[in-house]
């Protein structure tokens, strides 16, 4: 892994990254603590994501208000599916929200109240502990999923007010629709959680070499300011911690699988190594299983709990 000299501290709440661009952060970064962004025109704003729940996102929205009081938010875009970046969305009334078209799908798959059941789930003491530690601190039974109302497949342009967004869609990786905003006059780019920055990846969906090429990708653009879905504020520095995590576990399965090592004990088995002392490190569970299944197309991967109750273990080791 290169050096990096993005820092880990970081603080909570909204950053101006200049030429109209903002960041809203949310430390630590890890499961739901998610960042979200606001691109000001003349006018005008768009917001990239909106948070976990209704609180997080009235807050979000209350510490963005001295801007876009003068410049309304006219336009929502979720980065993917995953709640932490679109159960807020009921707060941002009478905008288009824009999505691809296999986010606005997979939304369906997991709504709020499913995670409000999973926290009242008695596994086991260990698991118990994780997921209430996992998304105890949020609350989603009043949350009424508010879907896209605009999708796209492959590239999405839009206006806001004089400024140029490009969409950019690079999923299935880390979920089946994930998309990059990219904003060429400030050379920034918000990539949702393509992106987690001294927070351990996770591969819900793959194919792996996807989520390579989006960061790939990101380095082709030749931006200065990159925001991830997790994490502080970087720059390609941090794309490439990124690619080397990917690149790095690729191999380290593929070696595993070659020796017809189980997913779940190739997962207990890796040396992490440099990546170490990245956060939710267990997730390395998912990322294997999930690498697994480029390897082989009958791999069958464990349930939901069974995935949640590996990490919980891992993540007590």
């Amino acid at each position: 892994m290169s050096s990096n000299h993005t820092s880990r501290k970081y603080d909570k709440g909204l950053v101006e990254l200049g030429d109209g661009l903002f960041a809203y952060l949310q430390p630590d970064g890890g499961w739901g603590w998610s960042n979200a962004g606001l691109i000001v025109g003349e006018g005008s704003s768009l917001l990239v994501d909106t948070l976990f729940d209704l609180a997080l996102t009235r807050e979000m929205l209350d510490a963005m208000s001295a801007i876009t009081g003068s410049a309304p938010i006219e336009a929502l875009v979720n980065t993917h599916a995953n709640g932490d970046h679109c159960y807020g969305n009921e707060l941002v009334p009478d905008v288009d929200i824009i999505a691809s078209a296999a986010s606005a799908a997979e939304m369906n798959e997991l709504p709020p109240q499913a995670l409000d059941a999973l926290l009242q789930l008695d596994v086991d003491p260990v698991t118990n502990d994780y997921l209430r530690r996992a998304f105890g601190p949020f609350s989603f039974g009043e949350i009424t999923m508010t879907p896209p109302t605009t999708t796209f497949t492959g590239r999405h342009s839009l206006q806001v007010a004089d400024r140029a967004v490009e969409l950019i869609e690079v999923g299935p990786a880390h979920t089946k629709g994930d998309i990059l905003a990219h904003v060429p006059s400030a050379d920034a780019v918000f990539t949702g959680d393509i992106l987690f920055i001294y927070g351990t990846p996770i591969i819900w969906d793959g194919p792996v070499q996807n989520w390579i090429d989006a960061c790939d990708l990101i380095t082709g653009l030749g931006v200065s300011t990159v925001v991830p879905g997790h994490g502080p504020v970087c720059g390609l520095d941090g794309v490439e911690m990124v690619r080397g995590y990917l690149m790095w576990l690729r191999d380290q399965a593929a070696q595993r699988h070659a020796a017809g090592m189980s997913a779940a004990d190739a997962a207990r088995d890796i040396e992490l190594g440099d990546y170490a002392d990245w956060s939710d490190a267990e997730r390395i569970a998912i990322n294997v299983d999930s690498i697994y299944r480029e390897f082989d197309a009958g791999h069958q991967s464990a349930g939901v709990i069974e995935q949640f109750a590996l990490m919980a273990e891992l993540a007590n080791r």
